[in-house]
């Protein structure tokens, strides 16, 4: 699956509410949290996908920087993560990519991103994993633009830990989302410092970026 090049779709994409309200979240607010952007039956055929990946051997452990950079940082993060250009061209994954690129249109049409391209990859957190506090955006470019986070984790429980938590620099405070199933959260890569709060549960999502050619 090629990631390296725009998602095609054609013809002009359907302006649906849920996409508006995503543009209209970002332009406002920088940031925004869509319970049900996906629905049940394919947030659950995304689960099924991840977990055949995972049995599959296909997950490895997650690091920090890129490159020759990278490390391995338990003290920071512990989850384990499957790369989109790695997976099988499923039904699963091609119709939330569809999803994605009809975003990435109105993005564009309505608040001039810029939007090229998808990197993402599948993450499962174990029970007692947690991702540090950090930006998404790389040091070195500034090529990340969006960061997208879908869940799939049907019927979670404030007692399975595992939020989102997102800090919000214009506020002074910060947000909690849960991980629930079908639940889309977006936010700007450069601007929101985020982390995964310790989880007691199996976690799952698809995490990913929308980019613009970096400068």
């Amino acid at each position: 699956m090629n990631v390296s090049a725009p998602l095609d779709f054609n013809g002009d994409p359907p302006l649906g509410d849920k996409y508006a309200r995503i543009a209209a979240d970002v332009a406002r607010q920088g940031w925004s949290v869509q319970d049900g952007f996906l629905d049940g039956e394919s947030t659950a055929a995304l689960k099924i996908e991840a977990l055949r990946l995972r049995e599959s051997g296909a997950y490895r452990r997650a690091g920090v920087g890129r490159g020759e950079t990278m490390q391995v940082r338990p003290e920071l993060r512990r989850d384990h993560i499957a790369w989109l250009d790695g997976m099988d061209e499923n039904d699963a994954t091609l119709h939330y990519l569809r999803e994605l690129e009809i975003l990435r249109q109105v993005l564009n049409g309505s608040l001039f991103l810029g939007l090229f391209d998808f990197e993402g990859h599948l993450a499962e957190y174990p029970p007692g994993a947690f991702y540090r506090r950090h930006l998404d955006q790389h040091h070195d470019s500034d090529g990340r633009v969006l960061s997208c986070v879908l869940y799939l984790n049907r019927d979670w429980t404030p007692g399975d830990g595992g939020e989102l938590r997102l800090y919000l620099p214009d506020e002074g405070g910060q947000r909690d989302i849960a991980p629930r199933a079908g639940t889309l959260v977006c936010f700007l890569s450069s601007v929101f410092e985020h982390e995964v709060l310790p989880t007691h549960m199996s976690r799952h999502s698809f995490a990913g970026w929308f980019r613009r050619r970096a400068l």
